[in-house]
């Protein structure tokens, strides 16, 4: 027999979920995605990289600059808790504009400041992402132009790799870092500037290779050749729920959204990052600093 609610009980529930929603609406909207800041740690077993040297990157992905969701204490407060960590290397991969989602957009010039004050002893490489080419209309207009965040970021000696590589060295093993042009440059029109095959040519011995990427969505052709893929673009989705982020869609039939995937023995680490887009909401996926060891034995993805 179906037993039907009172008109009491009937309204008690409904204040309780629209209070449930309420709340958990000013947590994504106003805690997660502006107070919360977390380290997610990975040590992967990569047998690509049983050459390579033991190595602790810091990986930062989508700043997406702006008041009131990444203001510049915000960035200070990031900046900080890296150079806290002491990584051997950092790197940035792309998004330091904010989107439509700003409510003020704030200097390029003076974020450059600001990350330039990042420690590495083998120091801070970066890619360009989707939202940097958006963001700068002299660059709509041909593939050949050039984003002014990278002209700002060079001048604060950070170099922009764009289909290129550069060989480091740790502990006398060398490896290269590699990265790409970005895949979706141009809002709304199917043009991507990546050169994986060009990139890798540049690699010139058999040392173990680490991969830039701002979207995730080319790794399906990332040949093993590359020990190691990192990227961001994704922001875990920005709503993660039981382990699934409902907004991106899978790649070739594979789950990029979030985290740490191995694809026929290869590797990549898709970072949450820090800003939002579209719409500001955070819930389930709070900024995170990931942190990579290489060549460690500590257990792959803990939270702190």
């Amino acid at each position: 027999m179906l037993i039907l609610p009172s008109r009491r009980q009937f309204l008690t529930g409904l204040g309780a979920a629209v209070g449930v929603a309420g709340t958990t609406g000013a947590y994504g909207f106003g805690i997660e995605p502006l107070h919360r800041l977390v380290v997610t740690r990975y040590a992967p077993s990569i047998p690509a990289w049983a050459n390579g040297p033991s190595l602790r990157i810091a990986v930062l992905a989508d700043f997406h600059i702006c008041e009131p969701f990444m203001p510049f204490d915000r960035v200070v407060q990031i900046v900080d808790a890296t150079n806290a960590l002491r990584p051997d290397l950092v790197l940035m991969l792309g998004d330091y504009p904010a989107g439509k989602v700003a409510w003020r957009k704030l200097p390029l010039a003076d974020f450059a400041r600001l990350v330039e004050g990042l420690r590495a002893p083998l120091g801070t490489y970066s890619i360009l992402g989707n939202h940097d080419w958006w963001d700068d209309e002299a660059t709509q207009l041909a593939v050949g132009g050039t984003p002014r965040v990278r002209k700002i970021l060079e001048a604060r000696g950070i170099p922009v790799l764009e289909n290129d590589v550069i060989r480091l060295t740790k502990d006398g093993k060398p490896f290269w870092l590699a990265g790409l042009g970005d895949q979706e440059p141009f809002e709304h029109r199917p043009i991507s500037i990546a050169d994986l095959p060009g990139t890798l040519a540049k690699v010139t011995d058999d040392a173990p290779v680490l991969m830039m990427a701002h979207e995730p969505k080319i790794f399906p052709w990332v040949s093993e050749r590359v020990a190691l893929t990192l990227s961001g673009h994704t922001h875990g989705g920005q709503v993660r729920i039981f382990g699934r982020s409902p907004a991106i869609r899978p790649v070739a039939g594979h789950d990029l959204a979030y985290g740490h995937r191995v694809i026929d023995g290869r590797h990549i680490i898709v970072s949450g990052g820090f800003g939002v887009s579209r719409i500001p909401v955070r819930f389930g996926v709070p900024p995170e600093i990931v942190m990579v060891e290489l060549g460690q034995s500590a257990p792959d993805a803990t939270t702190s």
